[in-house]
């Protein structure tokens, strides 16, 4: 569904942020895009949505150039940036002026969406928290239905009892025609409901895999200081001793993204090699 061929990119003409990357996403995923401040998630998520335009190379959405920007592309592609401003109207009046951009979009699915984030449709968009915003232009997105759906730090903002809601819409709202990308670097938000994990460090792909494969392949958990150091890939020192990410012998674990995260940034070799062994 989406294809990034040879992609170079850099905002000043002798600094690149991309060099010839290359990436291919599928429907019917939902994708986790993680990264340090500045490695490029914002950047890719922009070039994908045709906001910016490479200087070498293309991103495609069923095999059309994003950055052509025609309207049947356009029509396709839903961006939840991480910063925004709305307008001084009701959420009545937005979504008359908006929705029709969209040939799919529910307004029944919307209803729905808005109930279980509990905002209410009685003052002006600009009256409302930040976090209300936010949950109002995630409802939203949601409702376009579009195939490809990306979200630059979606649960920036949220108090705890919204991220639950947020992690609880995001799992019942996925279908298999969609390709949706979050961005983040909160990465224990979004451990329930990704299927891939994708990491960017300096503008590079330095991790690319299905959970499924991350969860056959390796175990996640603390251990003691005298546990052989054989199979321990990666460790650090945490409240009550120490966690690490070990070869799986057996013993399934739940997937620790915080611990994977900071495991893949300290050695990406080592932790692709213990995935593809």
């Amino acid at each position: 569904m989406v294809k990034i061929e040879k992609l170079d990119f850099g905002y000043k003409k002798n600094q690149q942020l991309f060099r010839e990357l290359n990436l291919e996403l599928q429907s019917g995923n939902i994708y986790g895009l993680f990264g340090m401040n500045g490695a490029g998630k914002t950047t890719l998520l922009k070039l994908m949505s045709g906001l910016l335009f490479p200087k070498n190379g293309q991103c495609l959405i069923f095999e059309k150039d994003v950055s052509s920007r025609l309207p049947e592309i356009l029509a396709n592609i839903y961006v939840i940036p991480e910063e925004f401003v709305l307008p001084p109207v009701s959420i009545k009046s937005f979504v008359e002026m908006n929705a029709p951009f969209y040939p799919r979009f529910d307004y029944t699915l919307l209803d729905k969406y808005l109930k279980e984030f509990e905002i209410s449709n009685d003052k002006k968009l600009t009256a409302y928290s930040y976090g209300q915003k936010k949950k109002f232009l995630i409802a939203f997105g949601l409702a376009t239905q579009t195939n490809v759906l990306l979200m630059d730090e979606p649960t920036n903002g949220l108090d705890i009892p919204s991220k639950s809601q947020f992690r609880r819409i995001m799992a019942a709202a996925s279908t298999e025609e969609q390709c949706i990308i979050i961005s983040t670097h909160q990465v224990r938000d979004l451990a329930s409901i990704i299927d891939h994990v994708i990491i960017l460090d300096n503008g590079t792909i330095i991790f690319k895999h299905n959970l499924m494969d991350i969860s056959t392949r390796l175990t996640f958990g603390k251990i003691k200081d005298d546990d052989s150091a054989d199979d321990i890939l990666y460790a650090e020192e945490v409240l009550g001793g120490k966690a690490a990410i070990r070869k799986n012998t057996g013993q399934d674990t739940a997937v620790d993204l915080e611990l994977l995260f900071n495991g893949v940034i300290k050695n990406s070799e080592i932790m692709n090699e213990a995935i593809k062994s």
